[in-house]
């Protein structure tokens, strides 16, 4: 078969010449053939260790950082990455290198150390919360079933791969990528499920 295909191949060089429309078509398409069967195979890819894992990760922003010592100006990158697996973790990290992929790879080992657990109640935040960092001020709103999350693109990204669908969420102060971030991990870090209040002062969630 493989030598009938090199064989069609030959001779589709020469009718690649001629001047019949449907000719060279079919000139074209044998070529096409003999080049895929000679190829090699693909191989599949394989799966990351964190995608295995269930987890996925955000680039939030890179912002350089530039230094000045005696030799001069020395320039570098600070990426901020949130990582969680959508189902109630979520984690933060930064890092700083002199190449942007180098700095991201910093900031997703730096998120892996710092993951947080989050109470999830129906798709969404089981109450009102307001979180701060800094001059940044986060308010988190429950949503009705299918609302989806209404936010900005930093507090949408942890939102997102924390695991909540349905949250309306404003931010008010600071606009710094960072500080949304940290106000917005604030905030569902603080947040408790009426189980975990009832756990908590010793009576049943009927009794609250």
């Amino acid at each position: 078969m493989e030598e009938q295909v090199k064989k069609e191949a030959v001779s589709a060089d020469t009718l690649l010449a001629t001047s019949n429309k449907e000719m060279r078509a079919n000139a074209r398409e044998t070529n096409k053939k003999a080049l895929y069967s000679n190829a090699a195979p693909r191989k599949p890819r394989q799966q990351t260790e964190d995608e295995q894992n269930g987890l996925s990760s955000k680039l939030i922003g890179v912002n350089r950082i530039t230094k000045v010592v005696a030799g001069g100006r020395t320039l570098r990158f600070n990426a901020v990455v949130v990582m969680g697996n959508k189902k109630g973790m979520v984690a933060v990290g930064s890092g700083k290198a002199r190449e942007v992929s180098e700095a991201i790879k910093k900031a997703e080992s730096d998120a892996k150390k710092n993951f947080k657990n989050v109470p999830i109640s129906n798709a969404t935040i089981p109450h009102r919360m307001i979180g701060k960092f800094g001059t940044t001020r986060v308010l988190l709103l429950p949503a009705k079933g299918g609302s989806g999350i209404i936010a900005g693109g930093a507090v949408k990204a942890v939102l997102e791969l924390a695991g909540y669908e349905d949250v309306t969420a404003k931010c008010y102060g600071s606009t710094n990528a960072m500080n949304v971030v940290k106000a917005t991990m604030a905030a569902i870090t603080k947040m408790r499920t009426r189980e975990e209040v009832a756990r908590l002062r010793g009576k049943t969630v009927e009794e609250i």
